[in-house]
């Protein structure tokens, strides 16, 4: 099989292996190199002192000066040899005569070797190949009165020396077979490990799957973002920092440190799963999911999605819209049913005037509501809300009216007509909301006033109602998403409508005042560049 195939880790242990045999081996190599110079040095080292001392000695120069040296120097060298574990002294006259030799049979012959340094007076060693085969040597000069009178020759052999070596290499092959051993265990438990973290995978295949994994993350609609128990994202795909208005890669980041806003942050850290949570942004609205993830029973953090919802909010804020409309001309059209039946009824009864006078009143009232919308506000979109609105307020026992400075001659505003739905609608929905509850605490008729004002530099858009007004200390946070005074509010109820409007506002980079005295007023500041804003 190729070893390319070859699992990452079967790579690496082979690598290991490899590696470990070449340093042991080598470092073997020099231990043994280092051992066979230790041995060689101590052998000169043991024979030149051999050598200087039987030199030196008083009783050798005695026995020079006999008639026959050899009788007893002889016994001496060998005394000394055995003592001393060399394994030869040689004593010599300047010529070279031996007076000694381990072999007696050799006493009498020449030394094999040289001898001029010894013969000027110095000590000297050298690797020679004498009777008894190669040996190091050192040659010491027996001097008395500055004359060398005779020559002492001391020698380990070279078979000697690699015994002592042998006795050296067994601990030395032994600690390098250890060495060997414990770097394979070692090796063999890291390619273990690799394994079952990688599975197997070869280092090709790791490479594609990174490639496809890349592709994937690039390609899906979808934003992806991984977030660590420790709150910090691991991975963030490029649909996640566009939906998040993220500039660079967020990896390695506190989620906290994203400029997201806090209810956002509190849910990609969530440890429970969220499903389907609505987040609202500076520029888009965000469904949210986030599924906890956990590696051998061990949590690893939070896998998020993120998927644009502001297309669609848009659409559903205008298809309620229409639904509202709607459901108004639903209930004008049985109004108008019941009325026709009660104009019917007078007629039969003769009381044809009173008829008259009933019909004319009832066409003239919702006539002039609609001459009044329709004079006021030429952009068609927000002429059909305010329509719906009041109809709407009229049958939940409320008056919806525009204000006399009501002006909008314009049907083109140079804004989206979706945004200006959203901003207003959302408004008159509280505000009639506000007003009809706290009718309920108090006499007269909930009323929600409107305002709808072009001028040379703004668009505004007021709405007041006779509710209960807001708390000045609460008025920052009725644009956060899940701020609702209404039961249900949270993270998955209520408090969406307030949102949308401030997302919308910021759009266009306009802004909005709440106050109010006697029940809230909201106004809204859309600059004339509002196009280009959006852009």
């Amino acid at each position: 099989m190729s070893t390319r195939r070859w699992s990452l880790a079967r790579q690496l242990l082979v690598l290991q292996v490899v590696l470990v045999a070449v340093l042991v081996v080598g470092g073997t190599a020099l231990a043994y190199v280092d051992a066979r110079r230790a041995t060689e040095d101590r052998a000169r080292e043991e024979v030149t002192a051999v050598a200087a001392t039987v030199a030196g000695s008083p009783y050798v120069r005695t026995a020079l000066r006999t008639a026959e040296p050899s009788r007893e120097l002889q016994p001496f060298a060998e005394r000394v040899r055995q003592d001393t574990g060399v394994d030869f002294i040689t004593i010599m006259d300047p010529a070279g005569v031996r007076y000694t030799h381990p072999d007696p049979g050799r006493i009498g012959g020449r030394f094999l070797g040289n001898t001029a340094p010894a013969l000027d007076g110095r000590m000297f060693t050298e690797t020679y190949t004498g009777t008894l085969g190669p040996s190091i040597r050192a040659v010491a000069p027996v001097t008395e009165d500055a004359h060398v009178t005779a020559l002492v020759a001391v020698g380990i052999t070279v078979s000697a020396v690699s015994a002592e070596l042998a006795r050296r290499l067994p601990p030395l092959l032994l600690v390098a077979g250890s060495v060997l051993g414990v770097g394979l265990l070692g090796s063999y438990l890291v390619s273990v490990r690799l394994r079952r973290q990688t599975r197997g995978v070869a280092p090709a295949e790791l490479s594609s799957m990174f490639e496809y994994h890349r592709a994937i993350l690039r390609s899906v609609r979808e934003g992806l973002v991984l977030v660590g128990r420790d709150g910090r994202v691991a991975l963030c795909n490029h649909a996640a920092r566009e939906l998040l208005g993220l500039s660079g890669d967020p990896k390695g980041r506190p989620a906290g440190e994203l400029g997201l806003s806090p209810e956002l942050v509190t849910t990609l850290e969530a440890t429970e799963p969220r499903t389907d949570e609505i987040h609202v942004t500076d520029t888009r609205v965000l469904l949210v999911n986030t599924a906890p993830v956990t590696a051998k029973d061990r949590e690893m953090g939070n896998v998020v999605t993120l998927r644009d919802h502001t297309e669609l909010q848009s659409l559903t804020g205008e298809l309620d819209t229409v639904r509202g409309f709607a459901e108004s001309l639903r209930s004008q059209a049985h109004e108008s049913a019941n009325r026709l039946h009660a104009v019917v009824s007078l007629v039969e009864l003769g009381r044809v005037e009173e008829a008259l006078d009933f019909a004319t009143a009832e066409l003239e009232t919702a006539q002039q509501l609609t001459d009044r919308v329709m004079g006021a506000v030429s952009e068609p979109v927000l002429a059909a809300l305010l329509l719906g609105k009041s109809a709407d307020a009229v049958e939940r026992g409320a008056e919806l009216a525009l204000t006399e400075d009501t002006a909008l001659p314009d049907a083109e505003t140079g804004f989206e007509s979706r945004d200006l739905v959203t901003i207003l609608g959302n408004l008159i929905d509280n505000a009639i909301d506000a007003a009809i509850e706290d009718s309920r605490s108090r006499r007269g008729r909930p009323r929600v006033t409107v305002t709808v004002r072009r001028d040379p530099d703004a668009l505004f858009l007021r709405v007041a109602d006779t509710g209960p007004g807001v708390d000045p200390a609460t008025a920052r946070e009725m644009f956060r998403r899940g701020w609702s005074t209404k039961p249900g509010g949270g993270a998955a109820g209520r408090g969406l409508g307030l949102a949308l409007v401030g997302q919308a506002v910021r759009r266009y980079d306009g802004t909005i005042e709440v106050g109010g005295d006697a029940g809230a007023v909201f106004t809204v500041s859309l600059p004339r560049a509002g196009t280009e804003g959006a852009g």
